[in-house]
C-alpha cells in the first residue's frame, strides 16, 4: 500500500525573506523584490533581476568557506538546514535513517565556469579552472548538502528547466509513498544573475532589455506584461510518511508532467493538470486554489489561463489564482519549489499571496487575482510550473 506524504520542513531562502516565517511574511506583502543589476559590462546594455539580499551562508554553516561553493550550492545547503530546524531536526537526526536527498537545478555553476572564459581569454589555456567541471554539475548541489550533514545518504539530482525543483519534491515524494525512505530532503536551487546567461536570456526574449521602473517590470497576467524577470533563490523540504511524530505543514497527493507537442507551446500544460488531479483521486470540482506560473511573459501566461479554462472549465471564476512571479521573479528551477511552499503556507494560515503588479486585467487571461493578498481559507492546491524545455508539471497540495 502507498503511503501518505506530507510536509514536515519548509526551508526558503527567498529574494522575499529567507526562513519560513520572513517568506510568508514577505510573498504576502504587495512589493516586487526586481531590482537593477549595474555589476555587468554597461555596453551589454541594462539588466534587472530579483537578487537574495544579504545572503551569507556562514549565518547558517560557519564552517563551510564560501568562495569555494557556487552561490546555487550555498542557496541549497542553506535552504536544507532551514528545513530541518523548521521540522524540529538535527543532522544528528538522520545518521540511522539513511535518507534520500534529491535537488533540481537549471544552470551549471555560471560564475565558475565564466571566471574560466576570462582566465584562459586573458591568460590562455593553462589557466582553465579544473574546479569548473565538478562545480558544473548539477549533482554537485545534492553531494554538497550530503557531504555537509555528514551522513549516510542517497543522492540525486534533476535537470527539467524550471520544473526541475517541483520534479524533485515529486520524485522525494514517490520514494516516501513506496516505502523507500522514511525521510527525504528535497527542492530546487537557482543561481543565475551572472552576465552569462543573463545577456543571452535577454536577447532570447526571457528576461527585460530595460531598467526603467523595474519594481513595475515584472507583471504576471497583466494587459501590459511584456517579459519574465530572472531571480534566484532555493528552497528545500522535509518529506515523511504521514506516522511520522512531526507535524504536517500540507500533503503532497497528486503530481502529474507531460511535455508540450510538436512546437506548440504549453500544448501539454492541460494534461499535466488533469494526471496531477487523477492522481490525487480527486476531480477538478475540487481544487479550491491555484499557485499558477505566470512569470509574467505575454505569451506563456496568456497560454497558462487558457490551459486553466479549458480544465476548470467556468468553475475557474470562483477559484483564487495567484502567481508569486511579481514579487521574486522567476528563479528557474528554484521557482516551481518556492511556489510549493508558498501554496503549503497559503493553505496553512488561509493568506493567499498577491499577484504583485496586476493592475490591469487582460481579456485574455481572466483569472480570479488579486494584488493584495486575501484571506480565504482553502484546502487543496494545485501549483503549475512549465519549463523553457517544453516541461509542464503539476502537483496536489491539500491540508488535511
Amino acid at each position: 500500500m502507498r503511503r501518505r506524504v506530507k510536509i514536515t520542513g519548509i526551508g526558503p531562502v527567498t529574494p522575499a525573506g529567507i526562513g519560513r516565517e520572513d517568506f510568508f511574511r514577505g510573498i504576502n506583502e504587495p512589493i516586487s523584490r526586481v531590482c537593477a543589476i549595474t555589476r555587468f559590462d554597461p555596453a551589454a546594455g541594462p539588466f534587472v533581476g530579483a537578487e537574495v539580499i544579504g545572503f551569507r551562508l556562514q549565518t547558517y554553516a560557519p564552517s563551510e568557506l564560501p568562495r569555494r561553493i557556487p552561490r546555487h550550492t550555498q542557496f541549497a545547503v542553506a535552504a536544507t538546514i532551514l528545513a530541518l530546524r523548521d521540522a524540529g531536526l538535527d543532522p544528528r537526526d538522520l545518521a540511522d535513517i539513511n535518507p534520500v536527498i534529491i535537488t533540481g537545478t537549471t544552470l551549471m555553476d555560471c560564475e565558475g565556469i565564466e571566471k574560466t572564459f576570462q582566465n584562459v581569454a586573458a591568460m590562455g589555456p593553462q589557466f582553465g579552472l579544473i574546479s569548473s567541471i565538478l562545480t558544473g554539475l548539477s549533482v554537485a548541489v545534492t553531494d554538497k548538502i550530503s557531504r555537509f550533514l555528514d551522513v549516510p545518504s542517497r543522492i540525486e539530482s534533476l535537470q527539467t528547466a524550471c520544473c526541475s525543483g517541483l520534479d524533485a519534491v515529486a520524485r522525494g515524494a514517490e520514494y516516501i509513498a513506496t516505502g523507500q525512505s522514511e525521510l527525504v530532503l528535497c527542492g530546487g536551487s537557482e543561481a543565475p544573475l551572472f552576465y552569462h546567461p543573463m545577456l543571452e536570456l535577454g536577447l532570447a526574449d526571457l528576461s527585460p532589455r530595460t531598467a526603467d521602473n523595474p519594481t513595475e517590470i515584472c507583471r504576471p497576467f497583466d494587459l501590459w506584461r511584456t517579459t519574465g524577470v530572472i531571480g534566484e533563490g532555493a528552497c528545500m523540504f522535509v518529506l515523511e510518511p504521514e506516522s511520522s511524530p512531526r507535524p504536517a505543514l500540507a500533503y503532497i497527493t497528486g503530481y502529474g508532467t507531460a511535455h508540450d507537442h510538436s512546437n506548440e507551446v504549453g500544448s501539454g500544460w492541460r494534461e499535466a493538470m488533469q494526471l496531477a488531479v487523477a492522481n490525487a483521486q480527486l476531480s477538478p470540482d475540487d481544487i479550491n486554489f491555484v499557485s499558477a506560473w505566470g512569470p509574467g511573459h505575454k505569451s506563456i501566461d496568456r497560454i497558462e489561463a487558457s490551459s486553466l479554462q479549458r480544465f476548470f472549465g467556468n468553475a475557474l471564476d470562483s477559484i483564487p489564482v495567484t502567481s508569486i512571479k511579481g514579487a521574486i521573479g522567476s528563479p528557474l528551477a528554484a521557482a516551481s519549489a518556492i511556489q510549493v511552499a508558498s501554496a503549503a503556507l497559503t493553505m496553512r494560515h488561509g493568506i493567499i499571496p498577491p499577484t504583485v503588479n496586476w493592475t490591469t486585467p487582460d481579456p485574455s487571461c481572466p483569472l480570479n487575482l488579486a494584488s493584495v493578498s486575501r484571506r480565504l481559507r482553502t484546502d487543496t492546491c494545485l501549483i503549475n510550473a512549465h519549463g523553457i524545455s517544453g516541461n509542464n508539471s503539476c502537483m496536489v497540495l491539500e491540508v488535511v
